[in-house]
């Protein structure tokens, strides 16, 4: 095994790259923005294996897994494994795992937070004319840090990355959600009704407030409101949920299969939302959607990935029965299709991937030279040997 830290892919990533002793390579990424050393360190509990065996390398290495940027590594090699095991029995990965339900997967394009709301309808109306037909915009917080009194408790808050959003003392006040909905009519104004649009990134603010917000925009029928309050806190969401129309949405954090199933017990969400590089990979985020399935609930999937990742993605996508729609992070890098071989260019036409036929994960090979001028320069790693990773030795068993 060895890697690439790579940037502007669309962020950080690290291309995960796994020679076999019969000359086949199996490509995997580790999701954005989390560390190498996730992927590096499984090195030595994959030597020797089959990689046609994926389950059984699954279970061996799961449980060095955790909940998001921490499933990076384990998700990465999965997905390098299902394209080494597709190409050695010569089929595309959605074959391992049952087969197709479509040939085109439907993707949604992601536009990150703009303070002019004609200018976000300037930049919506971009992807749909690119021939998007589900669009997602930054709606939150950071619209309203210069708007006197939309905030309560601001210059107390706690603001760092490791509070979550209970603990902040920040709270949204009416004034605040006005303008929120302010933002929201507008840019539903320039664009239409007829178009599917999701909200992210609310902020880190108390569940009353997130209720207020989810309730005043009701009337521009959103896709979903996403990630309102963090993942684990199921009872909130249960209570968010059930406060409003707004369809709710989360996952993209979770590891496994098994840790979506609180939330659906209580019925706390109406779309999960797993991506397949923190998820697990491709064989275990299927699993979340089957799971899923037996609720009634639609899977969409999140996802910030070079194409690697985006075709584990849509191999997964293509197997799964009730999938609703994959994220694009790049549809402002011109030069994202090239970073791989073999595939119709550009990858996402009218807003749709075509699931490809060729065997593994269905492109030819990777553009070297292309990925060393994206080198994350904080991490200059380009495929170097990585036997310094070969012989770490524990008992990793975790029973007696």
């Amino acid at each position: 095994m060895r890697v690439a830290c790579l940037d502007k892919v669309p962020f950080k990533s690290t291309i995960i790259k796994i020679e076999t002793n019969q000359g086949l390579v199996g490509w995997g990424e580790v999701r954005d923005q989390a560390s190498a050393s996730y992927a590096l360190m499984l090195k030595s509990r994959i030597l020797g294996e089959n990689p046609c065996n994926l389950d059984r390398v699954f279970r061996k290495i799961r449980q060095f897994g955790n909940h998001g940027r921490l499933g990076g590594g384990v998700s990465g090699i999965e997905m390098a494994l299902m394209d080494l095991a597709g190409k050695a029995y010569g089929v595309p990965a959605y074959a391992l795992m049952g087969g197709r339900f479509r040939d085109r997967i439907k993707c949604y394009a992601d536009t990150p937070d703009e303070r002019d709301p004609y200018r976000m309808a300037e930049r919506l109306q971009g992807r749909i004319d690119a021939g998007y037909s589900m669009l997602k915009m930054d709606v939150g917080v950071d619209l309203l840090y210069d708007v006197p009194g939309s905030l309560v408790g601001l210059t107390h808050a706690i603001v760092d990355r490791f509070t979550p959003h209970p603990f902040t003392g920040l709270q949204v006040s009416r004034s605040g959600v006005d303008h929120l909905v302010d933002y929201v009519r507008t840019v539903r104004a320039q664009i239409g009704d007829d178009i599917p649009i999701a909200v992210d990134h609310v902020g880190h603010v108390d569940l009353k407030s997130c209720i207020r917000i989810a309730q005043a925009l009701e009337p521009f029928d959103l896709a979903w409101l996403e990630d309102l309050v963090p993942w684990q806190y199921t009872d909130q969401w249960a209570k968010l949920t059930r406060a409003t129309t707004t369809p709710t949405c989360t996952g993209e954090d979770i590891y496994l299969a098994e840790n979506f199933r609180p939330l659906l017990d209580a019925g706390a969400v109406d779309v999960v939302h797993p991506d397949p590089a923190t998820a697990g990979g491709m064989a275990e985020t299927k699993r979340i959607g089957d799971l899923a399935e037996e609720y009634g609930v639609p899977m969409a999937l999140h996802l910030a990935a070079s194409p690697i990742a985006t075709m584990a993605a849509v191999h997964l996508a293509a197997a799964t029965f009730n999938f609703l729609a994959l994220e694009h992070h790049a549809a402002d890098i011109d030069y994202w299709s090239d970073l791989v071989v073999g595939l119709d260019a550009p990858i996402i036409q009218d807003g749709f991937i075509t699931v490809p036929e060729k065997p593994g994960l269905g492109f030819d090979d990777v553009n070297l030279e292309l990925m060393r001028s994206c080198l994350d320069e904080s991490r200059p790693f380009f495929f170097e040997d990585t036997s310094d990773w070969d012989t770490d030795r524990a008992l990793d068993r975790t029973w007696g």
